[in-house]
Formats: structure tokens, sequence, C-alpha cells
């Protein structure tokens, strides 16, 4: 598998779990959730704001996230999200999914801690 093939499927893998962990510190829209995807990763970790968007909608769609319509004077209607009380227990299992599979990884391919 090539590195921009593995790149692009763990992104696609881990997107759901990003996008909850955020919510569930508060109401986010789409472009803050991206913006603080890039920076908390320090630019490993980045998305293309439209490409989140099917992403938020489909975890609406499961009922893990709910939106609504918010409008501020002198700014445009922006649809902020929230992580549901059924998406707060999907993103602690997805957590101890990915926590066992990082632990896995690192006594496989023993990576150097800094």
């Amino acid at each position: 598998m090539g590195t921009r093939l593995l790149e692009r499927e763990l992104k696609r893998g881990s997107a759901e779990l990003l996008i909850l962990a955020l919510l569930d510190e508060r109401p986010r829209h789409g472009y803050e959730i991206g913006r603080l995807i890039d920076s908390r990763s320090a630019g490993a970790i980045t998305f293309h704001v439209a490409s989140l968007y099917p992403t938020l909608y489909r975890l609406e769609d499961k009922g893990l996230i709910e939106g609504r319509w918010v409008e501020r004077a002198g700014q445009r209607r922006r649809r902020y999200y929230r992580v549901t009380r059924q998406g707060r227990r999907t993103l602690a299992s997805q957590r101890t999914v990915w926590q066992t599979f990082f632990v896995g990884l690192d006594r496989v391919a023993r990576f150097r801690h800094a």
C-alpha cells in the first residue's frame, strides 16, 4: 500500500472519532472542526472542510450528533453541531478501539517515543 493511500485510509477511519471528540468539548461548526483538527495535530491531519460535511451529515443521520442553524448579526448563518448521548457512547467505544490498536501497533513496530 502506498504512503498516500495509507494516509487517506487512516484519515477516513479516524474522521468520526476526531469529530465526536471535538464536539464532546462543546458545539462547533464544520469550519471550526476542520481548523481544530489541523491545529491540534500540528498539521499532521488535515481535512478540506468540504470533505468533513458528508461525515457530519452521516453522523447526524445516525443520531450521534445534532445540528442547528445559528444566525448572528454581521455573520452568515452557520450550522452548529453537538454530540448526543448515543454519540458519547460511540466516542467512548471508538476511543477504546483506537487505544487498543495503537498499543498493539506500538508493540509490533516498536516506535521510539519522544
